[in-house]
């Protein structure tokens, strides 16, 4: 582990138990109010929503411009900044072989972006608001969001099994996996690969192995290992690519990343022991 943690910002509530629907996962965020939050958030290969319901919003900042309130985060490559005081929120994150059918929007229409819940769930954005503010116990408010998205996602198409296949396989290979051999096992061309997979991911193959890749590396440095052994186990060609990477990715270094908590369900990033909630 990192020698040395910074004082959290944040109660950081996770579920008791997994969530009963398979690529979700979710924990309850609570500024303690005693500074001002300035949050980085990492990229991460999965597609976010933040649910808002505290007394003031926060203010979500990316080189695209600013946004308040709850909201929903595609699959990219951008940093953001999460800013305010007094932020109470669900923070979801949802496998992009889910993430549509529980959004009800394609994912190439999130790619790289950032949109307001209420655009993409209309008046259920504001319902959700209602229930988890009047609700006094974070048991009760994971549970009114996993009912949420059992509905949302009941009937609704599904990922060519295909590209589920080939999600999980650079997923599992931590984004070194060679786009021509995942086309010829699945008995595809790599054009037909490429276009089926952005149309239903939202990111070119080589785009998503890319972001899994920062995605394993940062979480290794996060952990306290020494970047250049990072390097050469995670598939760069040296400490210099990884380091061009990482900043092109986050605007910070690497050693600078290890120090860096980020608003994310994370045992790593969240060292200190979730709090069991109430």
């Amino acid at each position: 582990m990192r020698a040395t943690v910074p004082e959290p910002v944040w109660d950081v509530v996770c579920p008791p138990r997994p969530s009963r629907i398979p690529g979700v996962s979710m924990a309850g965020f609570r500024d303690h109010g005693l500074k001002p939050v300035d949050q980085l958030a990492l990229p991460h290969p999965a597609v976010t929503l933040l649910l808002e319901f505290g007394p003031r919003s926060a203010l979500i900042d990316d080189a695209a411009g600013q946004w308040h309130g709850s909201l929903v985060a595609g699959l990219g490559t951008g940093t953001r900044r999460v800013r305010g005081e007094q932020i109470e929120c669900v923070q979801i994150r949802l496998s992009p072989l889910i993430a549509a059918s529980m959004l009800g929007v394609s994912l190439p229409e999130l790619s790289d972006s950032v949109v307001p819940l209420d655009a993409v769930w209309g008046r259920e954005a504001g319902w959700i608001r209602e229930q988890l503010a009047e609700t006094h116990s974070w048991t009760e408010r994971f549970a009114i969001v996993e009912a949420l998205l059992t509905h949302r996602g009941a009937c609704r198409p599904s990922v060519d099994p295909e590209l589920t296949w080939a999600w999980r396989r650079i997923r599992s290979g931590h984004g070194l996996v060679r786009i021509d051999a995942l086309a010829d096992e699945i008995g595809w061309t790599r054009k037909r690969l490429w276009s089926r997979f952005h149309t239903q991911f939202g990111l070119p193959p080589k785009r998503a192995a890319t972001l899994i890749r920062f995605d394993h590396a940062v979480h290794r440095l996060a952990a306290g290992a020494d970047p250049a052994r990072v390097a050469a186990e995670t598939g760069y060609a040296d400490q210099s690519h990884l380091h061009r990477e990482i900043v092109a990715f986050t605007g910070i270094t690497p050693h600078a990343v290890a120090d860096e908590s980020w608003l994310a369900v994370d045992d790593i990033a969240w060292p200190t022991t979730p709090q069991h909630p109430r």
